[in-house]
């Protein structure tokens, strides 16, 4: 065995006994009699990682809320066996393992329903971005193989000839009309389900924000400790709190940290749709201690008055864990100054999970960073070639850690050097080492032969006064081979012209970054995760 393997090994012993410190220091790792330990490891050996999770945290946890939602307060113990008793009905339908289960919910109690039985059965779990059309929705089921579907009544209109074979169940009835999960669960055995022949898998669908969303698939089995050890080593998560997801569940942030949340043993509270003032109520309600977002929702609560933040006891929030697109550092400082002190922004993606957290710390000194690399990540900026790049110059950045995706269900995947897998964005690392989003690698323009990044030109626009918010794109151009266009979205009170909007920017940067032509729009268009659609922009 060479000097170099058992200096690696010797680095990931101590990385995995740290993962093990930083776990028993949040109380996710703790003492336990026998009893519940021989529960969760007979259900990890049974069914995998998931409803390991859920049965423990019933057996340390039992009657805690582990769920608030509009239909009101769920226990661990109920959470596990409203799963067994959905999970034993759709395996008496003919679900078996390795089958595919897709959910199209917003957030309430029957997507982590769905979520845990389809886990207890070893199925495929895909969840379905709830801004589909019909169209996208019946592409992505057939790609996908979908022998279940679970929805919301909602979404009954863009099914048309969807019919999977195992059946489809609406998991949120409106009123008058019944939810036939509820009716599966209630009629289901309590008694723990048969053993399905392979464990889970989660397929989680990447944005589309500039085409048609890819399934990205993972193993719902760790190889270590890291997926928690590494989050932990930069957000101070603790076990038995609460924490408000507003973000959409399907997304891989509310869907990550939903998870964590059951694992911790915390209580989760959750609702349909998103409003800002309902969640600064129940925040304030249920003494929140940590708040899940993606930036736009920060924006909105931003846009409240400061009397409506004073007006309620938020003293319990330790952490606003934010990702799923740009912050931005006008809206880091805004959040800051209503919240203090508690802002934690996660970079990664769908592909590559995560990547760097900025803390409070970081964004005090540099409120535009994503911050330094998670324990156990490697991030490195690296340049056409593949070389790796020093401190302040902008290049692909690339990333490995544990958890990386398998693939795209569709075929293909995103390009790897080294172990590493390209994020699809470039930055650069300052000399503190902390990482900044300079944007996507398929966003740089040439125009007129020189590099521009929309990102930087965003963020200038962002700042100004009277605009709420902004998004560059590139357009052709017969004489520079592309232009800037920027779409803005002005505040209420503003009255900007054209011309104001690109002396700011002219005011700031090189020439040739100031957007040849500015439309103002009343919103911008957004998937329901925040991202900017910018192939909707290319069309206007």
């Amino acid at each position: 065995m060479t000097v170099g393997l058992l200096r690696a090994l010797g680095v990931r012993a101590w990385t995995e006994l740290e993962y093990l410190r930083l776990c028993a220091v949040s109380g996710v790792v703790g003492i336990d009699s026998p009893m519940t330990l021989l529960s969760a490891g007979n259900a990890l050996l049974r069914y995998g990682t998931l409803p390991a999770a859920l049965r423990l945290s019933a057996a340390r946890y039992g009657d805690r809320a582990a769920l608030i939602d509009e239909l009101g307060t769920l226990s661990y113990n109920d959470l596990d066996d409203r799963s067994n008793r959905l999970a034993n009905q759709w395996r008496r339908r003919g679900l078996r393992s390795g089958e595919g289960v897709a959910i199209l919910a917003r957030n309430h109690r029957g997507l982590l329903d769905a979520v845990f039985a389809a886990a207890k059965c070893g199925a495929r779990i895909i969840m379905l971005n709830t801004d589909f059309g019909g169209p996208q929705l019946r592409d992505v089921a057939a790609r996908e193989r979908v022998d279940l579907l679970v929805y919301d009544e909602e979404y009954e209109s863009i099914l048309g000839d969807l019919s999977p074979r195992r059946g489809a169940y609406r998991a949120w009835a409106d009123a008058g009309h019944t939810s036939g999960l509820e009716s599966l669960i209630t009629a289901g055995s309590p008694a723990p389900p048969p053993i399905p022949g392979t464990s889970s898998r989660i397929v989680l669908l990447t944005s589309g924000t500039t085409g048609t969303p890819k399934g990205a698939q993972r193993r719902s089995e760790p190889r270590s400790l890291e997926p928690l050890g590494a989050i932990l080593s930069r957000v101070p998560f603790r076990a038995g709190e609460v924490t408000e997801c507003p973000a959409p569940m399907f997304h891989t942030l509310g869907f990550g940290m939903a998870v964590l949340a059951v694992g911790f043993g915390s209580t989760l509270v959750i609702r349909r749709r998103f409003d800002p003032l309902r969640v600064l109520d129940s925040m304030a309600g249920h003494r929140a201690t940590a708040l899940i977002a993606v930036p736009v929702m920060l924006s909105r609560l931003a846009e409240l008055d400061v009397p409506e933040f004073t007006g309620r006891d938020l003293s319990a929030v330790r952490i606003v864990f934010v990702a799923g697109s740009q912050l931005g550092a006008d809206l880091c400082r805004r959040v800051t100054a209503l919240l203090g002190p508690v802002v934690y922004n996660l970079y990664g993606s769908t592909e590559v999970a995560y990547a760097t957290v900025a803390t409070p710390r970081d964004l005090a000194a540099e409120p535009g960073c994503v911050g330094m690399p998670v324990l156990g990540a490697s991030v490195k900026i690296l340049d056409d070639a593949g070389g790796e790049l020093p401190a302040g110059r902008t290049g692909r950045i690339f990333v490995a850690n544990a958890i990386q995706f398998e693939g795209y269900t569709g075929g293909g995947t995103k390009d790897r050097i080294g172990g590493l897998m390209a994020s699809g964005d470039v930055g650069h690392f300052d000399v503190a080492g902390r990482l900044f989003i300079d944007g996507r690698d398929d966003d740089m323009i040439i125009s007129g032969g020189e590099n521009v990044f929309p990102a930087e030109v965003e963020e200038l626009l962002n700042a100004h006064t009277g605009i709420r918010e902004a998004a560059v794109i590139g357009v052709p151009d017969d004489d520079f081979g592309a232009r800037l266009k920027a779409f803005v979205v002005p505040d209420g009170a503003a009255h900007l012209t054209e011309d104001e909007v690109k002396s700011h920017v002219r005011a700031s940067l090189a020439r040739y970054k100031v957007p040849r032509e500015v439309v103002f729009l009343d919103e911008l268009p957004r998937n329901p995760t925040g991202k900017i659609l910018k192939r909707v922009l290319q069309e206007l």
